[in-house]
């Protein structure tokens, strides 16, 4: 009889662990396809409150999950600033001081440059892969397309922004095409949901990103893509502390 339980218990045990594995694939399956082995992006971001709206230009790479360089264009008061990520080093320089500032963990929580995303958001210091156990909810439809609807809670060890993340995926494209973010209470902090489906480069990709904070009414950030170009070749001094001063 005791031999029978551990059967089943090992079965259930085995079958979560593939679920589990499977959500995971889905998860790197659409964020390989959002960034290739590397990326170039121009973007628009506005920043949207009640009385006024701010918009900036930036022209973002991305090499893995490892690399990423975000350069401000727009407006004059930012233009030149830079954020760099390596691993888990997250720098940021400001040309108007001319200084290099290595960021903290705990920054990671806070506003990106007074919009709705993070520092995390913009730099993805937190591995979605790594950092997360991942499992399936059920099945859900957005904008008339059929999803999977994956919950990601974070490992016991991992140091990230969020206490549970909730993103709905498509079947049949694999994009990212709605996330909710809560903290460590449970509670939803934002909410980012993507649309204006377009070609980017060679792939079928949202191209708007609208952050929208669920306690902040009339707030939110909507990110457009204008450009982005995939797998063309970049050496990793490129995101070096050294060259944070020169890009352009």
């Amino acid at each position: 009889m005791k031999k029978k339980i551990f059967i089943v218990f090992f079965q259930i045990a085995m079958l979560s662990f593939a679920f589990s594995q499977e959500a995971k694939d889905i998860v790197k399956k659409a964020d390989e396809k959002a960034k290739g082995k590397t990326s170039i992006a121009a973007i628009t971001i506005q920043t949207i409150r009640p009385g006024w709206t701010r918009e900036m230009s930036v022209k973002g790479w991305t090499k893995g999950n490892d690399l990423t360089l975000i350069l401000v264009l727009a407006p004059a008061k930012e233009k030149g600033v830079v954020y760099l990520k390596r691993k888990k080093e997250v720098w940021n320089w400001i040309p108007a001081i001319e200084r290099n500032i290595k960021m903290p963990p705990s920054m990671m929580s806070q506003s990106w440059m007074g919009t709705d995303f993070t520092n995390d958001d913009l730099v993805k210091e937190a591995s979605i892969l790594e950092d997360y156990n991942h499992s399936f909810l059920e099945d859900v439809t957005i904008d008339g397309r059929n999803c999977y609807k994956i919950q990601l809670l974070p490992k016991p060890k991992s140091a990230v922004v969020w206490g549970k993340v909730i993103m709905a995926i498509d079947k049949k494209e694999f994009m990212m095409l709605h996330v909710e973010y809560f903290d460590e209470d449970g509670a939803l902090i934002n909410t980012m949901h993507c649309s204006d489906i377009k070609l980017l480069g060679d792939r079928l990709l949202p191209a708007r990103m609208e952050m929208i904070p669920a306690n902040k009414k009339g707030n939110k950030t909507v990110l457009i893509y204008s450009s982005l170009v995939f797998d063309t070749p970049l050496n990793d001094s490129f995101f070096s502390t050294q060259n944070i001063t020169k890009v352009k």
